[in-house]
């Protein structure tokens, strides 16, 4: 599925191309927005099941979809998304070229795992069951996905 991001404002789109697009002011984000009105992490867009999901990441100014503020979303095609100042138009397409290695979540088996772990450690991988932590239950998440409407 091909995804990107038109600017309302005019400019060239922005191809949502990797599974995981982090979206900030940060040099590292994968969509890098260089406003002061931008959170330095503002907000994750995440490509699966030929769907958009947005999840907000604590931004100070807020994260948009048709107007409403939201915690995490899904994206439609022609949404409106706004990431604090700035305005896009969300569009689908199909793949226009076949995505590159690395821009998947890779499948390795165990023992590839275990094989590239010894090379790093540079020695035998050691079983210990004194490491191992016991998972932490599920708890639901206690926040809603869209903002109550402030009155006053």
């Amino acid at each position: 599925m091909r995804a990107r991001l038109v600017p309302l404002d005019g400019g060239p789109a922005i191809e949502i191309v990797k599974d995981l697009t982090l979206v900030g002011r940060r040099e590292d984000c994968d969509l890098r927005l260089e406003h002061k009105s931008v959170s330095k992490t503002h907000c994750v867009i995440v490509k699966t099941d030929g769907m958009l999901m947005l999840r907000d990441l604590g931004s100070t100014n807020g994260t948009r979809v048709n107007g409403q503020r939201v915690r995490r979303a899904m994206l439609l095609p022609d949404d409106q998304l706004h990431v604090a100042s700035y305005k896009f138009k969300v569009q689908f397409g199909p793949d226009s070229e076949p995505p590159k290695p690395d821009e998947h979540t890779q499948h390795l088996d165990a023992d590839e795992v275990a094989n590239l772990l010894r090379q790093a450690k540079r020695g035998p991988l050691e079983d210990s069951v004194e490491d191992v932590v016991p998972p932490r239950p599920l708890q639901p998440n206690p926040l809603p996905d869209v903002y109550p409407e402030q009155s006053g």
